[in-house]
This record gives structure tokens, C-alpha cells and sequence, in this order.
């Protein structure tokens, strides 16, 4: 991929309106100042952070057996008679101050804002047109959408607006039933109660289960009430929470706002972003890609984003909040890689911050301040990095051990290029790999300055790289940035530089490999977490999606695979590839895995048995037939010699 091209690509833009046909849309090029910001805060909050219970509260709250709907009972009541419209009228507000959590974010380095504009369920954050259940007539009775822009207006920022709402009509269906066990068993929920269908919507058909309803009424009304947001307010930025929703009648919502930012030459300043997943549609080029708490392997040719947050994404009093270094970490590698930030800054439910937060968003635009030239206006360099930690792309993959031997890149014009730790160096010297200077390289670096305290630093250059000597205080912080000037940061070969074998895993004395997740090398969306009080493989929803360890085989023998998963839904069949790193001679072993109904309850897969001789080999997990695949979790996996 050239860099030049990276750069031209941005540099073209439509002269005509935009209509809601894919030629059209695929003429859009992203504003410059949405490459420059890097890095947003976003405002994931409404109704549902009252009682500080997470995520989804709105919708788990009618379905029995869910834990928001056991806190619900105890709470406020059976959701029968004490439903959502209760939480909504408990959403005062009455410590927000927009305009000092405006300054805030601005302090903390952010250069663009974001506003909840609705939440799948179904309340509008400002004076809407076509919905009384919105913020100015209930709740807070004030404008959340326009208190936000007002704020971002006056501190320079630019403001922009997600919506959620095309999943609405779905999302609410379990809000028409009922418990099914218990004393309350068949009295339905206050979902169903046909005065109340503004607000929880009529029940969908049977055969209406997608993330976006098929209800053509139902599409009418979200565009409708999405073009009402976006000409009363005009954001620079809007983002859809899954694909671009039902067909041309979304197109046309995205063009809508483009049109409305075309400059006085013709010049496209809006953003429009959605997610390439499989709702919806979703076309490279036609917007900017977001993932969710996820991120890319590799520097990625369009523009993209990832939306993460430093908790829920709702007030959630049983989840800590993440720490400075995660957060500018994850700012780092994201930027080497073409994309941006878009960090949610949990509210207590009255519109405030905890201390600790406040203290951690001060720390980073403490760094920011200090080091943002090698964040701001960048653009990626000839390779996104080094390090032995591997990153895998997709969504909900972000969790990663970064340390001080990865290594971030990014450029300002072709003679600066900039390098940055993730964490503290723990040694005198740092060597960037990458810029090693052997035959036919023809880059030269002639200075090397750190940003953190602007004093240059001294520095040899050989075949194995650029060598800088650091300071004592080089030891302490977070992550610590190097501004390179160069003759020409396109003339060095970082394609060429040799690459770390993988690390290979040693069996224990019994012979037995621990294929633990967190050892994984993950390719694709599949996230490593806690469930059921496993580590395990979650997420993974898709049939590109794998995971791969390497072993050393010492001892040749019979060896017998195992793990253990559940899934909703039977369909899957898993396929074992177990390939020998010399010879490339690969055997396969395939699972049927069955479903269960849980993504907790695990059940052991009956284990298969393969002859391997000494050697080390690759054990990777992937789907045996695509186009059959369920999602799955995955947790303790192991290969061991037999006795």
C-alpha cells in the first residue's frame, strides 16, 4: 500500500449533490478534519444510566432471568407495573453543566464531541418533531442534543450525533411479554399495553427478529425522525450503531447529511459513520468505518474509527473504569494505523463524573499536551509498528498486553516521522527495527528529539536499526514519544527488516500444552474475556474469524485436542488444523459442536487423537463450513500427549 496513494485519495472530492444510489455515495471522500482530530469524546448517555445498572438495562429489565431484570424487582418493582416509562421520569440530570464538562474534554485533548442523539430505546435526546417521548418533554425536560452543541460550539470543537435507533423496533419486543415462571407469570409486561406503543412500539411480526425490522411503517418513521435530527442541528459528524439501515431509504438519510455540509467549492465536510457488520449495508469508501471496541491488524487504506469507552457503555456501579495508559495506548495504535478515537466518558446517571475519572482524563491530556504532534494532523507511516504483541482486527478485539517494546509510527510531511513507546522503556536504550539502515536503504535519520521534554537525544544508526539513548526520566510514564527527522521517511524498508519467529508454547511434564485463550493468537473479531468464569473465546460470530497457537512438540506421539463451547444455535462445525511450521504438511481434525441455549454453559467436545511427530507446529481453530456457522465461546482448549 503507498502511503502517496493513502494521501491522494483524500484529496479528491464530489462536486455535485449526493443522491441515495451507491455511485453516488462511493464519490464521497472524508473532510480533512476528521483525518487531523484523531481523537473524540462521546456522550453514551441517557435514561438508562438511572440505575447505574449498564448497558442494555432498558431492554434486559423485561426479560426473566436476565441479571438488569432481578435488580429491576428489587429496585422498583415487577416490570408489569413499574416500567421503563418510570426510569426515564427518574433521569434528571441535575448536576450536568455541558459547558464545564465541554472544557474538560477540550483540556483532555479531544477535537471533535459526541452527543447521544437516541438509544435503541427509543428516547430522543432533543426537541423532536415526530416523538413526545423525548428529553425536552420528559425527564430532564431540557434539549441534550443542543445544550452538547452549544457547549461544543463555544470551546472549537467539532459535534456530532450517534443514533441507535433503527434496532429500536426489535430490541423492545420482549417488552410485550411476560414472566414465565412465579407469581406474575402471564401478566404482561407495561410494553404491552397499547397506550404505551409510542414509546415501546407494536409488536413485531414473528418472523421480524433482524437488527433492523423489515416493518415498512417502522422505516418510515426512524428516517423521518433521523432527518428531523440532522437538519435541526446540522452535525459535522453521525454515526449509525450497525450498517447503513433499510436500503435506499438509509442512503438517502446519509446523503441528506452530506448535502448539508457541502462547502461553497463543492468540498465534503460531514462524517458519516456505521459499522461493516451484518446489518445493514455497509460499502468501503462510502463512509467511515467504525468498530466497536475493536481495531485493525494492519494500517487500514480508508479512514476508520473505533468507539470504545472507559466502562459500560452505560453507568455501571459493578464495572471499574479503564486507566490513562489503556486509553493513550490504544489512541497510539489506532492513529498508526489510519483511524481515530472516539472514547465514551461514562455520566452518573445526575450528569456528573466520578473523581477518578476526572483525574485519568486530566492525565491524558497532561500527555497530550506534551506529546500530541505525534498524534494530531498525522498520517501513517510505510508500517504501522513493531513489537512482539500481536493486535487482532475486528470488533470487540481491544484488550491487548502492550508493553514498551511495541512501538507505534505515524507522520507529519516526508521528513518527520514519529515513534512511540507503549509504556515506559525499562532499559537506557531503545532500538526502532524498523529504520535499520543496511544495502539499497537510502533514508537517513539526522535528528531525534523527545517530545515529553523537547531535548534531543543521541542516537547511532546501523543495519539493526536506530539506537537512541535515553534519559533517566524516560523510565516513568505512560508511553514515551520520539519526533525523528529524516532526509525521507519513504526511503527506508521496514518490509525488508527480518520479522520475530513466533514464540512457541513448551508442554509440561506430562505433556500437555495449555491452550489458554489469553495465549492465542486472535485473527478477526473474536474477543478474549471472562464468562461463566472462564477465560474464553467470545464474539465470535464470524466464519473469517480464527485463533491460532504455536507449540514445540519435544516428544513424538499421540497427541488428543479437546475444548469446551457453547453456542445458542447448532450449525457449527469447527475444524482443528494442526500444520507443522517446517514442512507445512497440515492434519485436520472437525468438531460438531451442538447447541445449548447459553454463552456460559460450557460443554466439553469429545477430544480426537493425531500422531505428531517432533516439531513445531500451529494449531489453529477455524470454521470447517462458513456458510453453516453459529456463534460460539470458546474456553479451555488443550492438546496432550497420551499415556
Amino acid at each position: 500500500m503507498s502511503l502517496a496513494w493513502l494521501v491522494g485519495f483524500s484529496m479528491v472530492h464530489q462536486t455535485q449533490k449526493f443522491t441515495s444510489d451507491w455511485d453516488s455515495l462511493k464519490k464521497y471522500r472524508c473532510p480533512e478534519w476528521f483525518r487531523d482530530a484523531k481523537f473524540g469524546i462521546w456522550a453514551h448517555w441517557g435514561p438508562q444510566s438511572v440505575p447505574m445498572d449498564g448497558d442494555w438495562y432498558a431492554r434486559n429489565m423485561f426479560i426473566q432471568g436476565e441479571r438488569q431484570y432481578e435488580d429491576h424487582l428489587k429496585e422498583y418493582g415487577h416490570p408489569s407495573e413499574h416500567g421503563y416509562r418510570e426510569i426515564i421520569e427518574q433521569w434528571k440530570c441535575e448536576k450536568w453543566n455541558p459547558d464545564a464538562l465541554m472544557k474538560l474534554y477540550k483540556d483532555t485533548g479531544a477535537k471533535y464531541f459526541v452527543s447521544m442523539g437516541v438509544h435503541h430505546d427509543n428516547f430522543d435526546l432533543w426537541n423532536s418533531k415526530y416523538h413526545t417521548w423525548n428529553a425536552v418533554q420528559h425527564g430532564p425536560h431540557r434539549d441534550v442534543v443542543g445544550e452538547w452543541q452549544k457547549a461544543a460550539k463555544k470551546y472549537g470543537l467539532k459535534f456530532g450525533v450517534s443514533e441507535h435507533l433503527g434496532a429500536s423496533y426489535t430490541w423492545w419486543r420482549g417488552s410485550k411479554g411476560s414472566d414465565k415462571t412465579g407469581p406474575k407469570a402471564g401478566v404482561p409486561y407495561e410494553g404491552a399495553n397499547p397506550a404505551y406503543q409510542e414509546l415501546y412500539h407494536p409488536l413485531p411480526a414473528a418472523d421480524d427478529n433482524g437488527w433492523y425490522s423489515t416493518n415498512p411503517a417502522w422505516q418510515h418513521e426512524w428516517s423521518e425522525r433521523i432527518n428531523d435530527l440532522i437538519s435541526s442541528y446540522k452535525p459535522d459528524l453521525l454515526y449509525s450503531d450497525g450498517g447503513v439501515p433499510f436500503g435506499a431509504i438509509g442512503r438517502q438519510v446519509v446523503a441528506n447529511h452530506y448535502n448539508q455540509h457541502l462547502d461553497t467549492k463543492g468540498v465534503e465536510q460531514a462524517v458519516y459513520l456505521c459499522k461493516d457488520m451484518t446489518s445493514g449495508e455497509f460499502v468501503a469508501g462510502t463512509c467511515v468505518t467504525d468498530r466497536e471496541r475493536g481495531s485493525m491488524s494492519e494500517i487500514y487504506p480508508f479512514e476508520w474509527q473505533t468507539d470504545t469507552s472507559v466502562g459500560d457503555w452505560f453507568y455501571n456501579k459493578h464495572w471499574p473504569f479503564r486507566k490513562a495508559d489503556w486509553i493513550l495506548h490504544t489512541l497510539i495504535d489506532v492513529v498508526s494505523k489510519n483511524g481515530n478515537l472516539l472514547l465514551n466518558v461514562v455520566q452518573r446517571p445526575d450528569g456528573s463524573l466520578d473523581d477518578d475519572l476526572v483525574q485519568t482524563l486530566h492525565t491524558v491530556g497532561g500527555w497530550l499536551k506534551a506529546n500530541g504532534e505525534s498524534i494530531y494532523g498525522t498520517r501513517p507511516w510505510l508500517t504501522f509498528g513493531e513489537g512482539p504483541t500481536k493486535v487482532g482486527g475486528g470488533h470487540f478485539s481491544e484488550d491487548f498486553p502492550f508493553s514498551a517494546e511495541d512501538i507505534r509510527f505515524a507522520t507529519h510531511g516526508k521528513n518527520t516521522l514519529y515513534a512511540t513507546t507503549l509504556g515506559a522503556p525499562k532499559t537506557d536504550e531503545v532500538t526502532i527495527q524498523s529504520l535499520a539502515r543496511f544495502d539499497g536503504v537510502k533514508g537517513k535519520v539526522t535528528k531525534v528529539v523527545s517530545l515529553a521534554d523537547k531535548k534531543e537525544l543521541k542516537f547511532t544508526h546501523d543495519a539493526t536499526g536506530l539506537h537512541i539513548q535515553l534519559p533517566p526520566e524516560a523510565r516513568n510514564g505512560l508511553a514515551y514519544a520520539f519526533k525523528i527527522t529524516c532526509s525521507d521517511v519513504n526511503a527506508f524498508r521496514p518490509d525488508l527488516v527480518p520479522k520475530p519467529s513466533p514464540v512457541a508454547l513448551k508442554a509440561d511434564a506430562k505433556g500437555a500444552f495449555d491452550l489458554s485463550a489469553d495465549k492465542a493468537d486472535v485473527e478477526g473479531g473474536v474477543r478474549v474475556e471472562s464468562r461463566g468464569g472462564k477465560r474464553n473465546f467470545g464474539f465470535w460470530d464470524s466464519s473469517a474469524d480464527t485463533v491460532t497457537w504455536r507449540v514445540k512438540v519435544d516428544t513424538a506421539g499421540t497427541y488428543e485436542f479437546g475444548f469446551a463451547a457453547c453456542t445458542a444455535r447448532s450449525g457449527t462445525d469447527l475444524l482443528c488444523t494442526i500444520t507443522d511450521a517446517a514442512s507445512h504438511k497440515a492434519r485436520k481434525l472437525t468438531f460438531k459442536i451442538v447447541g445449548n441455549g447459553s454463552w456460559e454453559d460450557f460443554v466439553a467436545a469429545t477430544p480426537q487423537s493425531v500422531t505428531l511427530p517432533a516439531g513445531t507446529y500451529d494449531v489453529t481453530l477455524s470454521a470447517a463450513v462458513p456458510d453453516s456457522w453459529q456463534p460460539i465461546n470458546l474456553c479451555d482448549a488443550f492438546l496432550r500427549r497420551q499415556e
